[in-house]
């Protein structure tokens, strides 16, 4: 996926329609998506290896020829010509967003893309100590695709961290985490958002018992987030953890930000409580900044002190 930021300046309204007029003074494009939480882990230092589809456009050459120039290698990105790349132009006018524009396919990928995509990853699973999956809904993830790396995982010992999609919520059984947002965690559960301390609870140790999950965090915007943990006795036990963000900007690719560094921390050895306290920090970091954004390992270092 790949964010396009235009920016620039309100100082009327068009004759033409009542609209505001935009002066565009800047143009910017940004991976987004599973993109940025490439970015994201890039930027903590991880050796990446890209899998997923791209559309043969001049957004999908850019994502690769970005990930080229940052050290990720592409050999999982397969091209498909019979979709665009996922698009997002935001119009931005100082920091308020004025419209986003949406160009993408949420068509499934067809069962030919299905078994090239598992031949290509067949190959690179053995050289990782994690999967992170980036779920937007866009059409990639499937059932088979989720088993096979559940199963393939198994055999060499890695770990799965899942940023869901709700509607695919129930894909991700025996996957080690996942970390949706509260409403993304009340919706993958058929339930209505809500986000008092006792609801949180409640749906989180559902997901746990539903997925047969080891961790799960449900990020929960200005009221921190909440870590859900199997203790020694195989029970889920819930730890709130508050915001440390001072000042908000854009929150803007914030979940990407808090799935890659859970997932690093915990390949790197910290336990899931301190992981999950450094990718609340990294959270903390990154809504501090305008558009998508990433966190680097000197900003983690220089904010924990």
């Amino acid at each position: 996926m790949m964010d396009r930021f235009i920016w620039g300046a309100v100082s009327r309204i068009s004759p033409e329609a009542p609209v505001p007029v935009v002066e565009v003074t800047n143009e910017e494009d940004r991976p987004g998506g599973a993109g940025n939480v490439i970015f994201n882990l890039v930027s903590l230092e991880a050796k990446v290896y890209a899998g997923g589809i791209v559309g043969m456009d001049t957004a999908g050459e850019r994502l690769v020829r970005d990930f080229e120039h940052r050290g990720v290698s592409p050999e999982g990105i397969l091209l498909d010509p019979t979709r665009p790349t996922s698009l997002k132009t935001r119009v931005v006018a100082g920091h308020q967003h004025v419209v986003r524009f949406d160009k993408e396919s949420k068509v499934p990928i067809s069962q030919d893309f299905e078994s090239r995509l598992l031949g290509v990853l067949e190959s690179i699973i053995n050289r990782v100590d994690a999967v992170v999956i980036s779920d937007y809904g866009k059409g990639l993830i499937t059932p088979r695709l989720v088993s096979w790396l559940v199963a393939a995982v198994k055999k060499t010992g890695a770990d799965i961290f899942v940023d869901p999609k709700p509607e695919n919520m129930r894909l991700y059984k025996n996957v080690t985490c996942v970390t949706p947002n509260t409403t993304e965690a009340f919706l993958g559960m058929g339930q209505l958002p809500k986000t008092d301390n006792d609801s949180v609870e409640a749906i989180g140790k559902k997901i746990m018992s539903a997925l047969r999950l080891r961790q799960a965090i449900i990020t929960r915007g200005p009221q921190g987030m909440t870590l859900f943990n199997l203790n020694g006795r195989g029970r889920p036990e819930f730890r709130h953890i508050p915001t440390v963000a001072r000042e908000v900007f854009d929150v803007t690719g914030a979940g990407d930000t808090v799935v890659a560094s859970y997932a690093l921390s915990r390949v790197a050895g910290a336990s899931p409580v301190e992981a999950v306290h450094l990718a609340n920090m990294a959270a903390g970091i990154v809504v501090g900044k305008v558009g998508t954004a990433t966190v680097s390992r000197a900003e983690l270092q220089e904010a924990s002190r």
